[in-house]
């Protein structure tokens, strides 16, 4: 594994940065606006978006005045994460990892008797499947993506999404 590969995990699997990542896709902000909506540090939320954005994740999207100076707002496009994908063996394990611990972390917050769908699969299937499955996959993302709003919109509801499909060795 490169310097520039680890540096571009560390970028994308860090925990604060994939809840910024799908914060930013529903709604531009600023790092003290996204701060207060994740309820951490107005500093390290502003260093965490300077990573982001040096990586590509994030882009400028306006200003906000803020006590009488500016702050950058940044927006994610989901699409920026295309050149993250193509991984090598070690940097998928972080990665999926990283997935896996935020899956965790959102668990916990989930709304107790709420309609909720889930599904957990290692089966064999042939190629047809595969390629339908992936594309299936990918609709849902674009789906929620494209749809994502500013938190607490009226007549919105919080979700937590989390795919990894993968082939795995015979």
């Amino acid at each position: 594994m490169t310097e520039d590969s680890l540096d571009r995990l560390r970028v994308l699997a860090h925990p604060l940065r994939m809840r910024l990542l799908s914060l930013l896709t529903g709604a531009a902000m600023s790092s003290a606006e996204a701060a207060r909506e994740l309820g951490e540090k107005q500093a390290n939320v502003s260093y965490h978006l300077r990573r982001l954005h040096a990586a590509g994740l994030v882009e400028p999207a306006g200003e906000v005045v803020i006590r009488g100076g500016r702050a950058k707002r940044y927006r994610h496009d989901p699409a920026s994460t295309g050149p993250f994908l193509d991984r090598e063996p070690e940097e998928e394990r972080v990665l999926l990892g990283a997935l896996a611990d935020e899956l965790h972390r959102r668990s916990s917050q989930r709304t107790q008797g709420a309609e909720y769908s889930t599904t957990d699969a290692e089966v064999w299937v042939d190629e047809r499947v595969w390629r339908r499955a992936r594309a299936l996959a990918g609709e849902l993302g674009d789906l929620l993506h494209t749809h994502a709003k500013a938190p607490r919109t009226p007549g919105t509801h919080r979700v937590s999404a989390t795919v990894a499909l993968f082939r795995m060795q015979r």
